[in-house]
């Protein structure tokens, strides 16, 4: 019943008294650090799953039919041309991963087009 209260993954570690305890014997470091990994791997997996999704797949601001800037746009114009099958994925309506595919992919910007579970590039 004592807040703040701090919660890893869903869970209640404690609150301020069990904190602090955790901090200066280190454990606190611990749990949040394993906390953080888990929570990568489990975002890394769902981008993995993603990218592999079709055999070629787009990240892009927007959807298809209506892209949301002009890179985006030319980037689905240009697939289109080619008639092949393709998917595409709105970061503007996913946050994590609108940034967590920078990270995965080390490429900083969109969109970005996956051919067989590889990165191509952007525009």
């Amino acid at each position: 019943p004592t807040y703040p209260q701090l919660y890893v993954n869903g869970e209640l570690v404690g609150g301020c008294d069990i904190v602090l305890e955790m901090a200066s014997d280190g454990s606190l470091k611990e749990t949040v650090a394993g906390a953080v990994a888990k929570s990568k791997e489990a975002l890394h997996a769902r981008l993995k799953a993603l990218i592999n999704k079709a055999p070629a797949t787009v990240f892009i601001k927007g959807s298809r039919d209506e892209p949301r800037c002009g890179f985006s746009r030319r980037v689905v114009a240009a697939l289109a041309e080619t008639g092949a099958d393709f998917e595409t994925f709105d970061i503007l309506e996913d946050e994590e991963v609108r940034q967590g595919l920078k990270e995965y992919s080390d490429w900083p910007t969109y969109p970005q087009l996956y051919v067989k579970g590889e990165l191509v590039g952007g525009c």
